[in-house]
């Protein structure tokens, strides 16, 4: 079989991941984490040869007839040294533990703010996401790799440590012997693990049964497919479906003990050669005279606790390995390459633009992950105090369009041009205060709602809020509410928290963006949960809302652009109409057929409510 000549070198290897880690540890001053792990592996090692030497010592001396009192001493003494090294590694172990979680905390808090603050287009690259999948799984439990880590290096420092002890003590005896140990124990471990790898190298295989049985449990176990399962008889097909996972799933088990069995077998056959060798020229030595009979269980013992630490560091760099490329997996995410300019870009004051004229020069656009092109040399100027209206159909290009003018994608060929200069060279989150926005998407913070639409808890001015929370036509709801702008939202985190009903909510965020009073208001879809009514109310108020602004207003429902001053109408990539309500119309093209066909939906719908 070929090797897989396409598989990608990690970027950095596992001792160059052990040494980051460490450097976190030491840079949010979490230093006890290196402290500690040195510490419990000197004691592991230290309470592992006093019990490897109590027996042979108290042997030896029984055998050259030493005191009593003597015997009971060195017993005393060792078992006083046992009960220290425990002593001591329960201790480490209660407060090892905290060190290690603040260092993963560090981590998750490194991840959150990379998703935060990076370039957005970013966040639909699929190699960054699945670089923050991988991220987020190796920082999600105290059992996974950003902690973990440690516990494998703690055993690694100590198998090293007690195998450098015990090479020692073996060597005394005779050089060859430890090689014999160290040469069985390392061909166990390489065939043992190949073998018992089998279900790791053919996961794939098992999960795809297993996904098959996952399905088939959810299905019939929900209610979700209830009626379909009834009136259809769905539960037949469920169940040959089941029955064939379930024999893939059980054939596959049955193969895997297979191979296990052997790879048991392996180890046997080294452990039975390496043990045979050393303990029969040990037992030779004694017969010869150059033993006795404590040194004999002495190095008895010693071969078995040295093979034992020969396939202790194997297992410690193979775990490590894996690890490290989950570490690795976090270290790429958080040092993804930026398209944008942040810190090294040029400040902007969006608070003191007057006037906010948006460009875009001959843009296009293609998303990373495909060919097509959203957007092909498009020319387009929002002036300064201008209401744009961008209207179009579902996948026309209204919302990339949106993107691109915020800042959130930079073109794939042409400019965006802020008052003239192009908008590259600028800090992007400076860039980013130009704009005051309502996506058709948003997100109602576990806060109060003075939080949610001044969006700080400090310095919020609350005069402000409840005039923006009356211009987005909220404030006969929120007073009527018992604690007011201090009701706090979200009940997944307060108890006493209020859900606000999605046009309310809407209303909520139309608030947060007049707070925000940038240059540049950005309305996407702002009315899509709201009733005709309110939908009328928010209309009348958009004026006001907008007034000295510069606002672009998206929206599917053509009859209600109408007041802005003028309309764009996105198709095939461009901007194939554009006018007043009226002039577009007046022209008869596609902007007007489509408001024939919506103007007739209605009328149809206020026939059929009448009848």
């Amino acid at each position: 079989m070929k090797r897989n000549s396409n598989k990608v070198k990690p970027k950095y290897n596992m001792w160059q991941n052990s040494a980051y880690m460490v450097s976190i540890a030491w840079r949010i001053k979490e230093k006890k984490v290196i402290i500690l792990l040195i510490l419990s592996a000197i004691f592991a090692v230290v309470s592992s040869s006093l019990g490897l030497f109590i027996t042979p010592t108290v042997l030896g001396q029984i055998e050259t007839k030493a005191d009593i009192v003597e015997i009971i001493v060195t017993i005393g003494a060792f078992c006083l040294g046992l009960a220290a090294c425990y002593a001591a590694s329960i201790y480490i172990e209660e407060n090892q533990l905290w060190g290690r979680i603040q260092v993963r905390s560090k981590i998750l808090s490194d991840i959150s703010v990379k998703c935060a603050e990076t370039s957005y287009q970013n966040l639909e690259n699929e190699k960054f996401k699945q670089l923050y999948a991988k991220s987020a799984e190796a920082t999600s439990a105290n059992s996974q790799p950003a902690e973990a880590i440690w516990t494998t290096l703690t055993e690694l420092c100590k198998n090293v440590l007690g195998f450098t002890v015990y090479l020692v003590l073996l060597c005394t005896v005779e050089w060859w012997i430890a090689l014999i140990v160290m040469a069985t124990g390392f061909v166990s471990y390489v065939i043992s693990n190949r073998l018992n790898q089998y279900g790791y190298r053919h996961r794939d295989e098992l999960a795809e049964s297993e996904r098959k049985m996952s399905y088939v449990s959810n299905v019939a176990g929900g209610f979700r497919h209830a009626k379909d399962i009834r009136l259809f008889n769905v539960m037949p097909w469920l169940g040959e479906m089941a029955r064939k996972a379930e024999n893939s799933f059980n054939a596959f088990h049955k193969k895997a003990n297979g191979v296990y069995f052997w790879g048991s077998v392996a180890d046997i056959v080294m452990t039975f050669l390496r043990n045979g060798i050393a303990y029969a020229y040990l037992i030779y030595c004694v017969f010869e005279g150059r033993l006795s009979a404590a040194e004999f269980l002495l190095y008895f013992s010693a071969v078995g606790g040295f093979a034992t630490w020969v396939t202790g560091i194997l297992g410690n760099l193979n775990l490590l390995n894996k690890q490290s490329l989950e570490i690795c997996s976090i270290r790429e995410f958080l040092e993804f390459s930026e398209k944008f300019r942040f810190a090294d870009g040029e400040k902007l004051d969006a608070k003191s633009l007057k006037n906010a004229e948006i460009r875009l020069e001959n843009v296009s656009f293609t998303y990373p992950s495909s060919d097509r092109k959203i957007l092909e040399h498009v020319d387009l100027t929002l002036h300064a105090g201008e209401k744009l209206a961008i209207v179009g159909l579902n996948g026309a290009g209204k919302s990339t369009l949106i993107k691109l003018i915020c800042g959130f994608y930079d073109p794939s060929e042409g400019r965006v041009l802020l008052n003239g200069e192009d908008i590259r060279k600028y800090d992007r989150s400076d860039y980013y205060n130009v704009f005051s926005a309502v996506f058709q998407n948003f997100v109602v913070l576990a806060g109060s709602i003075a939080f949610n639409v001044s969006q700080t808890d400090e310095n919020a001015d609350t005069e402000k809020v409840a005039d923006c929370i009356r211009k987005a036509g909220l404030e006969e709801k929120v007073n009527s509410l018992p604690e007011k702008l201090n009701t706090k939202l979200n009940r997944a985190v307060y108890d006493d928290a209020v859900d606000l009903s999605g046009g309310e909510n809407q209303r909520l965020m139309l608030a947060r963006a007049l707070y925000k009073d940038s240059p540049v208001v950005i309305l996407d879809e702002p009315t899509a949960a709201l009733d005709p009514v309110a939908e009328a109310d928010i209309y009348s108020k958009y004026n006001e809302m907008t007034k000295g602004k510069s606002s672009v207003y998206v929206s599917h429902r053509l009859a209600s652009t109408r007041f802005c001053d003028r309309i764009i109408f996105i198709e095939n990539g461009g901007i194939s109409e554009e006018g007043t309500h009226e002039e577009l119309l007046a022209k008869g093209g596609r902007y007007a057929e489509l408001f024939g066909v919506q103007s007739k939906y209605y009328k149809e719908g206020e026939v059929s409510d009448e009848e």
